[in-house]
This record gives structure tokens, sequence and C-alpha cells, in this order.
């Protein structure tokens, strides 16, 4: 009887890297966490730190992809980021995606703020923020966690520290649909407070938070129910109208047409997450009749977008 063949072993090796020019802390992480998460990235390699060195032992395909990984990390952490375990992932999905190192899509920054860099982390963001550059009325949409506002809201800062326009009008639509702030208890303030909140929270972290009530009191930024938009033209602006799946197909007409000369628009939402009472959401319908104007341009995040706790990408 004829002995079964021995199955089939992957080649194994090994390489030696040389990190040079960076702390060598910015690219390990945290308790070596950044390490840890490239060694669940490519099974069977174990990543082991001496001193400048990084020695990376395992199957030899897994050992290049991890060598590859590492090597885009690096040159983030010499551009300035704080390298964590999302941008494991972030790094190895573009490299998936397009076959090319990922430093090149992660490293510019959009606004440095606070000793922090706020940057697109997965090519999905990147698209996006490039077409905020390239057309005046861009769609954000998808899943939470993308980044759709928060990155928005970073070139909106950005654009009125470079003096590319004189103010920043964000709004949402207050309450579902008709903004019925009539019916709510308290002072107009108590009653937009909870649905505007987030997008103070954002502006808090991306600007002295001593300037924001200043540049509020003066008009220089304004938070604002999306009804305050109507009747009026907004010129020299960047404005962002979040949470866009709770418009009726009629606010979303009132709030396009604001748009003045020497402003960019920017509408974000989720399409999955409409709270309408009835009646169709107009982020849903304004698809199909604007997609085919050059400067307007729809993008499509997905859960691969999410740079959050692992756990939300897998919820959403």
């Amino acid at each position: 009887m004829r002995e079964p063949l021995p199955a089939k072993q992957s080649k194994v090796s090994s390489i030696t890297m040389d990190i040079d020019g960076v702390p060598m802390v910015r690219v390990l992480g945290v308790e070596d966490r950044v390490l840890r998460e490239v060694e669940k990235h490519c099974p069977g390699v174990v990543i082991v730190a001496r001193g400048n060195s990084l020695k990376i032992s395992g199957p030899s395909v897994e050992v290049a992809q991890a060598n590859a990984l590492l090597l885009d990390l690096i040159e983030l952490a010499r551009a300035g980021v704080e390298v964590n375990e999302a941008d494991v992932a972030s790094t190895a999905h573009i490299q998936e995606s397009t076959g090319k190192s990922a430093s090149g899509f992660l490293t510019t920054p959009i606004l440095s703020s606070r000793g922090n860099s706020i940057r697109p982390k997965t090519l999905g963001q990147k698209k996006y923020v490039d077409a905020m550059d390239d057309h005046t009325i861009v769609f954000g949409i998808g899943p939470a966690g993308t980044g759709k506002t928060y990155l928005a809201m970073a070139k909106a800062v950005a654009a009125l520290e470079a003096k590319q326009v004189e103010r920043i009008i964000l709004t949402r639509p207050a309450v579902e649909a008709g903004e019925r702030l009539g019916f709510l208890p308290g002072t107009l303030t108590d009653k937009i407070d909870p649905y505007l909140r987030p997008l103070f929270d954002a502006l808090h972290e991306m600007m002295d938070p001593e300037l924001v009530p200043k540049l509020l009191a003066t008009g220089t930024v304004e938070v604002a129910p999306l009804a305050y938009m109507r009747g009026r033209t907004l010129n020299g602006s960047f404005i962002i109208l979040d949470e866009a799946q709770n418009t009726s197909a009629e606010q979303m007409k009132m709030f396009l047409t604001r748009l003045g000369f020497g402003s960019k628009m920017i509408i974000t939402g989720d399409v999955t997450q409409v709270d309408l009472p009835s009646g169709a959401s107009g982020l849903n319908t304004v698809g199909g009749i604007l997609d085919m104007i050059d400067d307007i341009h729809f993008e499509y995040l997905s859960a691969k977008d999410v740079v959050r706790h692992s756990l939300v990408s897998q919820i959403v």
C-alpha cells in the first residue's frame, strides 16, 4: 500500500527591517498593539522588536504582506501620524484594493488641530475628501462611523482658516419632517440643542474652544436648524447639511437652491436610517435627478470605511 504524500508546507522565511528617523513607539503602538494587529492580518507571522529593528518570521507570503504593511505604517509615522490599530486595517484595505502603497493616500492631513491631524483613513474617505476639492456640491452617503460629517467639517474649518470662505454654516433637520419646533417644550435653544449638539462637539475638537463662541457670536460660524435656511442666499460659505436622509424632497430642494457665489455644499446622510413619519426621503429622491450634473458628486461609503471600533463595521 502506497504511503500518503506529506501535506505541502508553506515556505518559511524571515525578514529583518531597520527603522530609522522615527521613534519606535510611533510604529509599535502602545504596548506593541500595532504589531499585534499586523500579526492578526498576516496569519502565522511573528514580529519581534529589538532596538530599532523588527524581525518578521513566518510563511513567506504572509511575511511579505507584513513587511509591506509595516513599510507603509513607518511612512505614516514619519509623516507625523500617531499610528494605531485602525491604521493597520486601513492600510491593508488600500493595499489590497489598489495594489499600491497606502502612504500616499493617508499621509496628507486635512486639518491639524490641537496637536492632532485629521485625515482620511480609508480609500473611500480619500475619494470623498478629493471630491470636496473638485466639486461644488458633494453628497456623502454611508453608514454611521464612516466619517461623512466629521471629514466635511474638517474641510470646512480648513477652508475658513485658509480664507477660502468667509463663514461656515452647519445645519440639520431639527425634527424629522417639517421641523415642528413649536410642539417641543422649552426655549428655542433648548429645543434645537439636542439635534445640533454633535456638530458643536466636532467644532470644539477642531477649533480652539475659546474661539468657537466668538465665531458663533459674529456669525462666522452658524449652527442652525434646516428651517432657518429658507429664503436665504448663502454666498462665500462652506455649508454642511447633516442627517439629510431626514429631509423631505421639498426641504432638499429648498436647501440646494440656497447656494450662492463662492460657496460649497456638502450633504451627508445614511439612507438606511430614515426617520421621516411619512413620505420619501429627499436624499433618496435627489440621486436619480442630479447625478448627471458635472459639478455635483455622489460618494457612497460602506462598512469598509468605518473607522470606529471593529465591531461597528460588522454591525453596519
